[in-house]
């Protein structure tokens, strides 16, 4: 600690001791004894035992004070307060572990004494013990017993509130409309070494759904996945009833190599649809790296135009990255045995009902409705305005991709196969 003592402090009057009390009290804090603490800020024992303890009576004037450690609930000297429930250390377990360690007794001897888990005795001597000058540390209870209780003390800022830094990463973060999982993982691999800045993703979701907390502006909701402003329960989405494919070739028979994702060039596909059904936009997921490709269907999506558009946009990508397509039963891709003969990529169907056989394009599907909400007119949206939505996506990291980005994924692909 950098003091210095004040050599001259009686010269033109008596002067308050501000900086030696504001240091004495740090020092008790650090856990050092009365007397210690006194003799390294030069101060008279009394004194220092007058600052801990308060006076209670008027003394030359001056008002009480009262002492640096209440009692819970604010009681002073009113007989004896509640004991605190059994979830927390009371003070005389806390004088317990003390005199069981200076007897050198295990962390699980005491638990066993007190009746406690070892993790609860262990995480109080951690929490609260204090290291000494000559290496090795030393656990005072009574100490230990104010800063336990100075912790519990309700309500307090959040993590995030306390940190206007931690605060803008996040919001930066959220207006670009990543989840709070990737911010969770870009906050550890950007402050490795920093733990204040690190935080879960539940921490970010009460933050924004929880108010009064003041920690997140309530408007970052809209930059959520789902655009809620409250959070509501899971429900079973409606399944639609599509009318039968001639020729279908079901997912059973889909090659091996697609379901374990080891081998790239496997695509599912579907459409999210716009305003009353009349606009449409295709939607395509690789299952190896969740690169998404987006669909244009400016004449709507009839079988024979989604088969076109379909076309059309594979030929983007070199033909070893087209090993199969997988879509569900809808009838958009009736003219599939036509798609197969055009571009040599087999189709394959889901199970009726089961959008789980398609994951990643279902997953992807919901992060686009961010960007092309449910009853809106989605032939408004140019090529361009596609590609820009399908860069954004395949910039955002994955972690099913060890936080990677499905672009990177890609990217190495190509490399590799050139």
């Amino acid at each position: 600690m950098d003091f210095v003592i004040r050599q001259d402090r009686t010269q033109r009057g008596p002067r308050r001791l501000v900086a030696e009390r504001a240091a004495y009290f740090q020092l008790m804090e650090q856990g050092y004894s009365t007397r210690e603490a006194a003799r390294i800020v030069g101060i008279d024992l009394r004194t220092g035992k007058r600052w801990r303890n308060g006076h209670h009576s008027p003394d030359r004037g001056r008002k009480p004070v009262p002492p640096i450690y209440p009692l819970p609930g604010g009681a002073v000297d009113q007989g004896e307060p509640a004991l605190p429930t059994s979830r927390y250390l009371r003070e005389d377990e806390r004088i317990h572990i003390a005199d069981r360690l200076r007897e050198k007794a295990s962390v699980r001897q005491i638990a066993a004494e007190l009746g406690r888990s070892p993790s609860t005795v262990s995480r109080e001597i951690r929490r609260n013990r204090r290291p000494m000058p000559r290496g090795g540390f030393f656990y005072q209870p009574f100490q230990a017993d104010v800063r336990a209780r100075n912790r519990r003390a309700r309500p307090k800022a959040g993590k995030i509130g306390q940190c206007s830094e931690l605060r803008d990463f996040i919001q930066d973060r959220l207006t670009r409309r990543w989840s709070p999982e990737q911010i969770c993982q870009a906050l550890r691999a950007a402050f490795p070494d920093r733990t204040e800045m690190h935080v879960v993703h539940e921490t970010i979701y009460r933050a924004l759904y929880v108010q009064g907390r003041g920690e997140l502006r309530r408007e970052l909701t809209r930059s959520l996945r789902t655009g809620r402003a409250a959070r509501r329960p899971h429900r079973h989405a409606y399944k639609r009833l599509p009318g039968p494919i001639k020729n279908m070739v079901m997912i059973r028979e889909r090659p091996a190599e697609a379901a374990d994702r080891a081998v790239p060039g496997h695509w599912e596909g579907d459409l999210i649809i716009g305003k009353n059904g009349k606009s449409a936009i295709g939607t395509l997921v690789e299952r190896a790296t969740r690169y998404l490709m987006l669909v244009h269907l400016p004449a709507g999506h009839t079988a024979m135009a989604t088969r076109d558009a379909l076309a059309t946009t594979v030929q983007s990508l070199p033909r070893h990255l087209w090993r199969s397509l997988t879509w569900d039963q809808g009838s958009e891709m009736s003219a599939h045995r036509s798609f197969t003969v055009a571009t040599d990529i087999p189709v394959f169907f889901c199970d009726p009902a089961s959008p789980w056989q398609r994951g990643s394009n279902e997953n992807t599907n919901g992060l686009l409705r961010q960007y092309f909400p449910k009853g809106t007119d989605l032939a408004a949206h140019t090529p361009d305005d596609l590609a820009a939505v399908a860069t954004e996506l395949n910039s955002r990291p994955r972690k099913t991709l060890g936080w990677e980005t499905p672009a990177e994924r890609l990217a190495k692909l190509l490399a590799t196969a050139s």
